[in-house]
């Protein structure tokens, strides 16, 4: 058991580069971290309104003295670490990018959160004392170096607070589906309800993740609350990163708002008859709609995500 530590929630972006004998560039956490020498991918946390793909450039470039360029999305992970001497527990969700270098010359960093970046071999990396998200995204086994909490503490899925300038700020990550039944002739839509930002567009089944969950189980979650429906995980098909600098919903007050979503492919094996079990909430609506349909639909009727997600699936 850990000790009652404030929970914390983040979203951070995180490079899997190699060089031209395969090896994978890894980070070094220094003393002044809380877990000094453990080795993890270049990468950190995303600033608020940031694009996860800018994140990823920006953080390897300082950790490492490398110039990157990002050439696609490998995966997305949650994972939750305690930090006693900070007195937090974070959940933080990442995402995993494949990038390739650009140019640059490797940096030691004496006096800063990660000291040293250097280039192993997957061999020479699962000898290492790895964060696990790290081991996991690398395919590695061994012991993770972070502290797990039990159970999960308590955390709202949506949480604003003040920011700099007075205006409240909420950063959300969430996780959406193309979902489809097994003959791709139809997808399934929700309508976003009266008082929500995008009210009455057509939108993705899904949501928030809670704290400690994985954007998988969350997706699968959201969709028997939204729609009733039993969903299979096929693929991840990407990240869609947009900021409304004065959001306004039902808490009656602007917000900044920045949303870092996930979207996946679902296959439906047995629809049914469509019900919205989250009465009262962001959904006032779902439906079973034709693909021929869907890609007749004004895209103002769309939500920017949805819109963004077809036209990555080939839908739009």
């Amino acid at each position: 058991m850990t000790p009652a530590l404030e929970p914390l929630r983040r979203i951070a972006a995180y490079a899997v580069a190699r060089d031209d004998d395969g090896r994978v560039l890894l980070v070094r956490a220094s003393s002044r971290s809380g877990t000094p020498g453990v080795w993890s991918l270049p990468g950190g946390a995303v600033d608020h309104g940031e694009d996860p793909n800018h994140t990823v450039v920006r953080e390897t470039a300082a950790e490492t003295g490398l110039s990157v360029a990002v050439s696609g999305l490998r995966d997305v992970l949650a994972d939750m670490r305690a930090l006693p001497h900070r007195g937090v527990t974070i959940h933080t969700d990442r995402l995993i990018y494949s990038v390739s270098i650009r140019g640059g010359t490797l940096v030691d960093r004496v006096g800063h959160p990660t000291d040293l970046a250097r280039w192993h071999t997957l061999e020479e990396a699962e000898r290492l004392k790895l964060r696990q998200f790290t081991a996991t995204a690398l395919g590695l086994g061994g012991a993770s170096a972070d502290l797990r909490p039990e159970p999960a503490p308590t955390f709202p899925s949506f949480y604003a607070y003040p920011g700099p300038d007075g205006l409240h700020r909420a950063q959300r990550f969430a996780a959406y589906a193309i979902a489809t039944d097994p003959h791709d002739t139809s997808l399934l839509l929700t309508r976003i309800a009266p008082g929500y930002p995008g009210e009455g567009c057509w939108h993705l089944p899904g949501g928030g993740t809670d704290y400690g969950e994985q954007p998988g189980t969350a997706l699968i979650r959201e969709l028997v609350e939204e729609t009733g429906q039993e969903g299979r995980l096929v693929s991840l098909l990407g990240v869609a990163s947009h900021r409304d600098a004065a959001s306004l919903g039902p808490e009656g007050y602007p917000i900044d708002w920045h949303g870092v979503r996930a979207f996946y492919r679902v296959i439906v094996d047995d629809p049914t008859e469509v019900t919205v079990k989250d009465v009262g909430g962001s959904t006032s609506e779902a439906r079973w709609m034709p693909l021929k349909e869907v890609a007749d639909l004004p895209r103002d009727q769309l939500t920017e995500v949805t819109a963004e997600a077809l036209h990555k699936a080939g839908l739009l």
